[in-house]
């Protein structure tokens, strides 16, 4: 992700590209007999962990003891689109596949600079592929196609499909998964096979590394191991693993929508956008302000949706409260309307 610096940006090579499962007992466990655990349950054990940085303190830098993974339980994904499936597939036939000279990579010249820092260029070549092979549509619809630091965390923001780890979007609010009533707390979200994971080392949250989530697990001490396929860490495709809760490790690029995020004044994007619609919907906003930008029109609509929530505080911030409210009458609204009702004759 972004171009090659002096001196060579690399982190201290970990050797673990030639452990793990084989990608097709992987990719057979998890799309067939899925593991023996359960995606919660875990969770409250999962504890954040303080590991540092490589020695040059850039790329990502795992935390597990990669020679005792095999054997541990895997956490069932639930039902996964097909998509992610030949994700996977492409990404693993990648394995091993690295830098020739001077830094040069196929995945760079693909994005138009061979000699780039080719993280994100790896994950954005292999969803083209699959694009390629089976004429999907996945770059720039669900996946984002980019080359440099923050924009692919950004791109998910503005889709409402950024899961932060510790469950709160900066600028935004409070986060919380959908079809649950209380907010996230740090952990609580366990990403997805095709999923990309996003390692940042600053309070900003600038991105430093992205990889692609391939399966998780539950180690012998009960917390939650991420295992992946990344590009770039320190210089070809290999397999790694980190735990949930590694600092490093920022947040979650979700491929299917499963986060529900507090919008406010100001916020742009597609999450916006559905609040807007069904403000609109339920007689609260005039259809010439559905513009995907959160402004004072939206606010005010907010303030007096809210109006009719009992015991809501009105302040036009569509919180986790306000937000499930509007579900919950949309679906009302369209469960009374008489274009769903089933006539028999």
């Amino acid at each position: 992700m972004g171009a090659r610096g002096t001196g060579g940006r690399r982190q201290e090579k970990r050797g673990q590209g030639g452990r793990g499962l084989s990608a097709a007992l992987c990719i057979a466990l998890l799309f067939g007999i899925a593991g023996s655990c359960l995606w919660k349950g875990v969770l409250a054990e999962t504890q954040e962990d303080s590991t540092g940085r490589g020695t040059d303190g850039t790329y990502a830098v795992s935390d597990v003891s990669h020679e005792k993974l095999e054997g541990e339980p895997l956490l069932a994904p639930g039902e996964a689109p097909e998509f992610v499936r030949l994700l996977l597939e492409v990404a693993a036939e990648e394995i091993g596949n690295g830098e020739g000279p001077r830094g040069y990579t196929k995945y760079g010249a693909w994005a138009g600079d061979p000699y780039a820092e080719w993280c994100a260029e790896f994950v954005c070549w292999c969803v083209d592929q699959v694009d390629q092979r089976y004429g999907t549509q996945l770059l720039r619809n669900i996946y984002p196609y980019y080359t440099s630091q923050n924009t692919g965390r950004d791109w998910f923001i503005a889709r409402g499909r950024f899961v932060y780890r510790k469950g709160n979007c900066p600028g935004w609010g409070y986060q919380w998964l959908l079809g649950e009533d209380k907010l996230m707390k740090k952990n609580d979200y366990v990403p997805r096979p095709g999923d990309l994971i996003f390692f940042s080392y600053n309070a900003a949250g600038d991105t430093e590394h992205v990889a692609i989530v391939e399966y998780c697990s539950v180690d012998s001490a009960g917390d939650v191991v991420i295992h992946v396929i990344e590009g770039n860490n320190p210089s070809k495709v290999q397999r790694n693993a980190f735990r949930l809760g590694n600092s490093q490790i920022l947040g979650f690029g979700a491929c299917q929508d499963v986060v529900g995020t507090t919008m406010r004044n100001g916020n742009r994007g597609d999450k916006v956008r559905w609040l807007q619609e069904g403000l609109h919907g339920l007689g609260y906003l005039d259809a010439r302000h559905i513009t995907g930008t959160y402004g004072g029109h939206t606010k005010s609509a907010v303030a007096a949706f809210q109006q009719t929530i009992e015991g809501k505080y009105i302040n036009g911030i569509a919180d986790i409260k306000t937000q499930n409210a509007l579900r919950a009458a949309l679906y009302e609204k369209e469960f009374n309307s008489p274009d769903t009702w089933l006539v028999e004759e």
